[in-house]
């Protein structure tokens, strides 16, 4: 269907700035804001792979009413409602009826999306509690729209065993505000050495494979990492890092650190590994995917990559989209982060990646820190910032406010790509489909805000765009037909 605004698939006009004023006046208001329980799950559950689920509970009827649903997978884009029973869309279209529904949500002023899903974060459980759990970073995704989440194998022990994975399999189920699927280890204990295995860690739900944190070192793992995912026909992630060329490295190598007197982390660390991988893959044919891209010259190896029919992907991280290395003078930790924040040449060519389809995925990196850690001097302080909470309005500065791509674009890379990137497609995520499961985001694309870390839902606090001013912000979560977050309700806890 087309646009029914009068005013093009990628605009947004005036009529749109009363939503976060009108959010919430529904009739039955009262009901909205952050549910504390489970997520019912109207499809085979995706947190535990293969396998179903009871619901946990009934969450009844739903209204989503007057905003302008926009679904890229379709090209539906026009003001309408969206009517929800049992976890499941029922209805989208025009003037729906309310009666007999149990709550309503007065999305007018607001797009409506499929939910948002971040296919890279860490959630820190099991072993690094005090930072995150699955919990609090569930918590964290339902705050920032996100109603899917894939988390990292970087945990203590790492999610290298079928076991791991159903233990955060069954914490999520248990403690989660959003859905949670997991990244599984490549190889054991993500040390590089000896193969995970790969069939067990798919049979047992892993949606994808990586050893993030650490880049798979050797030419010859590598391989072997590339031909046992291949068979699994799911993606290979890799933090492309390499190791002997970053070893004292805390920052991007340029004249900040030789100002600061820091270990410098060159480009070529990052460009060396995908050129590797790229020439490995050419006779295996792996969906292979690149972690938080942060140099202009892996743009351009992907991009080569890509134009001669490599499955080759990658992703962009807000803070690779926005800062310089200059945000680490002072030595500033809170800008810390691995790949390091490099030049503006660097945030120029990334962008240009994202407007020409060479980067087609948005992917926070949720890295959370405790407040002790990112004390410690630059070069002790764990590398890494929060992005879940904050990611909407940073992607919309980089990306919308620059020109470099429209509204249709941006939600598409936040649903529809980082669905096919991990699977969820499958599973009816990434979309707004009659009889697919109720996961809805409802944004306020000209909500002005200042990004508050006292105010985040997550653990921690650790991140460089405390103060900033942003526009755009989800001001409701629709999980499994549940409203999970809701700004209104949250403004007044």
């Amino acid at each position: 269907m087309g646009n029914g605004l009068g005013m093009g698939g990628e605009g947004v006009g005036h009529r749109w700035d009363t939503c976060a004023t009108r959010f919430g006046r529904g009739k039955h208001r009262g009901r909205l804001g952050v549910w504390h329980g489970r997520i019912a799950v109207p499809y085979p559950d995706p947190c535990m792979g293969n396998s179903s689920s009871s619901l946990s509970r009934n969450p009844g009827t739903l209204l989503i009413a007057g905003g302008r649903v926009v679904d890229p997978a379709s090209g539906f884009d026009q003001v309408a409602d969206i009517a929800v029973s049992n976890g499941v869309i029922t209805a989208i279209g025009v003037n729906l009826s309310r009666s007999g529904v149990d709550e309503v949500v007065d999305a007018a002023g607001c797009m409506v999306t499929p939910g948002l899903i971040d296919p890279h974060v860490h959630l820190r459980e099991p072993g690094h509690e005090y930072k995150e759990t699955i919990a609090t970073g569930t918590a964290a995704a339902a705050a920032g729209g996100f109603t899917s989440v894939c988390c990292m194998p970087n945990t203590s022990p790492a999610l290298d065993t079928p076991e791991t994975l159903r233990f955060v399999q069954e914490r999520a189920r248990s403690t989660g505000r959003a859905r949670v699927f997991a990244v599984a280890a490549a190889t054991k204990n993500r040390h590089g050495e000896e193969l995970a295995e790969i069939g067990l860690l798919d049979a047992a739900g892993a949606v994808a494979f990586s050893d993030d944190g650490d880049c798979v070192p050797t030419p010859g793992m590598m391989q072997r990492v590339l031909v046992a995912v291949a068979k699994t026909g799911k993606v290979f992630m890799q933090h492309c890092q390499e190791p002997t060329l970053t070893r004292g490295a805390a920052m991007h190598a340029g004249s900040v650190s030789v100002r600061l007197g820091l270990g410098g982390w060159p480009r070529i660390a990052e460009e060396l590994i995908i050129e590797r991988d790229v020439m490995l893959n050419r006779a295996v044919g792996c969906r292979y995917h690149v972690q938080h891209l942060s140099s202009a010259g892996s743009v351009e190896i992907v991009r080569r990559a890509r134009a001669a029919g490599q499955p080759v992907t990658a992703e962009a991280s807000p803070h690779h989209l926005l800062l310089t290395h200059t945000e680490c003078d002072g030595y500033n930790t809170l800008a810390k982060v691995n790949p390091p924040i490099r030049e503006q040449s660097d945030i120029d060519a990334v962008r240009g990646g994202v407007a020409d389809g060479t980067i087609t995925v948005l992917a926070t990196d949720h890295a959370p820190h405790s407040h002790d850690e990112k004390s410690l001097p630059f070069e002790e302080a764990p590398m890494g910032m929060v992005g879940l909470e904050t990611a909407f309005g940073l992607y919309r500065e980089a990306l919308i406010d620059s020109g470099a791509i429209g509204w249709t674009r941006l939600i598409e890379l936040m649903t529809v790509e980082p669905a096919k990137l991990c699977g969820l497609d499958a599973m009816g995520l990434g979309k707004l489909a009659v009889g697919g499961p109720a996961d809805i985001t409802v944004i306020d694309t000209e909500l002005a805000w200042t990004i508050d870390p006292a105010e985040f839902a997550g653990r921690s606090r650790n991140t460089p765009f405390a103060g900033r001013k942003v526009r755009g912000r989800p001001v409701a979560t629709v999980v499994g037909g549940e409203v999970v977050y809701s700004l209104s309700r949250a403004a007044m806890a």
